[in-house]
């Protein structure tokens, strides 16, 4: 168990540091495998269709029978990472429903940083998990809050998650 915790450990803290490393990092003169899953101006990730997408709020009333779900969704974006598109929320119709952070599997790819309020569909698994106080404050600070907003968070949170394989961008409105 004590194992288990410290690669968890290891696995959030290589995660948050890559997350503030730079976007335009080079490998040989090229950009990174991050920037090259783009599939156009509104794939991002594996190729997928809006085909089959349930809503956000249809996912929330899943997850209240099930510890994680393999799902096509479609929601609005809430926020997005400002350092380098590495995750977004996403929130329901409901001002008191639950959001949903989204993380890019196998963080191969980042999402434009001025989506917010646009729709997406998004292909991958939704789940509960446990966030940290350290990774709480980081994202905090990606998402640009103020060092008095960042302070206030001292306990760890129970939050549904998104791993997304896939994100196609809907066209705006």
């Amino acid at each position: 168990m004590i194992r288990t915790l410290s690669v968890l450990v290891l696995g959030l803290s290589l995660m948050i540091s890559a997350c503030t490393s730079s976007s335009s990092e080079a490998v040989s003169g090229q950009e990174t495998a991050s920037s090259e899953t783009k599939l156009s101006d509104n794939q991002f990730g594996e190729a997928i269709d809006a085909e089959g997408a349930i809503s956000y709020d249809a996912l929330l009333d899943m997850m209240e029978q099930s510890d994680s779900v393999a799902v096509k969704v479609k929601g609005k974006v809430e926020a997005v990472c400002q350092a380098k598109g590495c995750w977004m929320n996403i929130a329901g119709n409901e001002s008191d429903a639950e959001e949903m952070m989204v993380k890019f599997k196998d963080y191969g790819f980042f999402v434009p940083k001025d989506i917010a309020g646009r729709e997406v569909v998004m292909e991958g698994y939704a789940f509960r998990e446990v966030t940290p106080v350290d990774e709480l404050r980081h994202l905090a600070q990606d998402a640009g809050k103020s060092k008095e907003e960042i302070d206030q968070i001292t306990e760890p949170v129970v939050e549904l998650k998104f791993l997304a394989s896939g994100v196609l961008l809907l066209d705006a409105m």
